[in-house]
């Protein structure tokens, strides 16, 4: 079923962070209010990163780019623009070149195009490897704020952009980053009615975008370990549903177990050892657990009403849910051991797709009433609801790795022909600002954020 799966050898075993300049101190030049927008992001200067002659000539033989350092400080720029917090500003205004800049920035030339902060570096090559060195610069202040440098496979340098971005964004919020990530999705071609769908997975920007199976089968409802890059999915083998296990590294698959009902909606717990599913039998659907070391099943929830799309808190110890056993369909939470189960949900409308946050303070979910669907969160004793983003078909939200950002896909409305039809993925923060179209090569649907690569 699968192709030859992609593997990037140089993973992260090879990606070493061997110099450190400057601590890590908690400090932030940026607010973050989660119940408003960023409304004036910081104006940022990313310089081009300095390369040698020599360096520069045998990049270009090996990655048939012309100027890795410029390539970066792209990938970095980019970064924090899609952040909605950081304005990068215009490089045609840049007053001094990226070399000397690197060694000693003239501030007044920076507060000069009005950046309140300034990264730098530069870029070379020796024994094969690529060497990247950056600096962050706080320009009101005139002081270095950060000083780190990599060492990696050329072939990293895109992922080198987005472990900068991540450093930067950490030392200017006071947050984790989300930009060495991954996004593994179902991707999707042909007609409504008959839709080839594929595992796929791509950078979190888009990019390096690879298919993981052939569309032989249909596939469903990928979901990333919290732990690792393996992934649980469903995908339909003569008919019948089956939790598959997905180690993105070797692309070696395996068959979780073989259930006599339906499976749907399998997710990882947050230490990754166990997978929490919604098991079919006899027209009811109850919540199991499977440890996936021993293969022993347990059963979460008993109650002739449907229970499914499970989700874990990141600390293990509850479980949000949705089931119609209060005759519409709501959230509940209840304790990993299926004890104490209460509602949460008690707004206008059908609530589902509930998956709890990674900081563990919010729970997102899909929210339907008077014909639009809605991407909202709420806490997780469901007081503060907010609704993000409503749309004609729009859910299956999912969570950044710091919990900032949602991604979630989208469907039009087709005419009375069935024409017109798309599914794409699109991004939205917590503020509910900063909405963006995901762009990926195919239709899109059932996104899943990894953790972090660098971890």
């Amino acid at each position: 079923m699968l192709e030859k799966c992609w593997k990037d050898k140089m993973f992260n075993r090879y990606l070493l962070i061997f110099l450190i300049l400057i601590p890590f101190k908690s400090f932030a030049l940026i607010e973050v209010d989660i119940t408003r927008g960023n409304l004036s992001p910081l104006p940022i200067a990313v310089s081009p990163l300095s390369i040698d002659k020599e360096s520069k000539d045998s990049f270009k033989k090996i990655l048939k780019k012309n100027d890795i350092g410029s390539e970066i400080s792209i990938v970095v720029e980019n970064n924090l623009k899609q952040s909605g917090l950081f304005n990068p500003l215009n490089k045609d205004a840049f007053l001094q070149k990226a070399d000397i800049a690197n060694l000693k920035p003239r501030f007044e030339d920076w507060s000069l195009i009005k950046a309140q902060a300034l990264i730098t570096g530069k870029v070379s090559f020796k024994d094969e490897k690529l060497r990247v060195e950056f600096r962050l610069w706080d320009v009101l202040a005139g002081k270095e704020m950060m000083a780190l440098a990599f060492t990696t496979v050329p072939s990293n340098w895109r992922r080198v952009g987005h472990i900068i971005t991540d450093k930067v964004y950490e030392r200017l919020t006071g947050e984790r980053g989300y930009f060495d990530t991954r996004i593994i999705y179902v991707a999707e071609e042909g007609p409504k009615t008959k839709r080839v769908k594929k595992l796929a997975i791509m950078d979190q920007d888009g990019f390096n975008n690879k298919f993981l199976t052939l569309g032989n089968e249909l596939v469903l409802t990928p979901r990333f370990s919290p732990t690792n890059q393996m992934v649980t999915y469903l995908s339909y083998f003569r008919n019948l549903p089956r939790v598959y296990l997905l180690d993105i590294e070797t692309g070696m698959q395996e068959v979780v177990g073989d259930f006599p009902g339906m499976t749907f909606a399998p997710r990882f717990s947050p230490d990754g050892k166990k997978i929490i599913m919604s098991f079919a039998k006899d027209g009811n659907s109850d919540i199991y657990t499977m440890d996936l070391e021993n293969r022993i099943v347990e059963r979460i929830t008993n109650h002739p009403s449907i229970d499914t799309s499970p989700s874990f808190s990141p600390d293990g110890k509850y479980i949000c849910f949705n089931s119609d056993r209060s005759g519409f369909q709501q959230i509940y939470v209840m304790k990993s051991n299926g004890k104490n189960v209460k509602r949460i949900s008690f707004g206008k409308g059908l609530y589902g797709t509930p998956v709890w946050s990674p900081r563990g303070d919010l729970i997102a979910f899909t929210k339907l009433h008077k014909g639009k669907f809605y991407i909202g969160v709420m806490r997780v004793d469901g007081t503060g609801e907010r609704l993000l983003t409503e749309n004609f078909y729009q859910e299956a939200p999912s969570w950044s790795p710091n919990g900032r950002v949602l991604i979630f896909y989208r469907e039009t409305k087709t005419n009375s022909k069935g024409e017109g039809f798309s599914a794409k993925l699109w991004s939205i923060d917590l503020t509910g600002y900063n909405e963006k179209l995901v762009e990926t090569e195919t239709d899109a649907s059932d996104p899943s954020w990894s953790s972090l690569l660098s971890n």
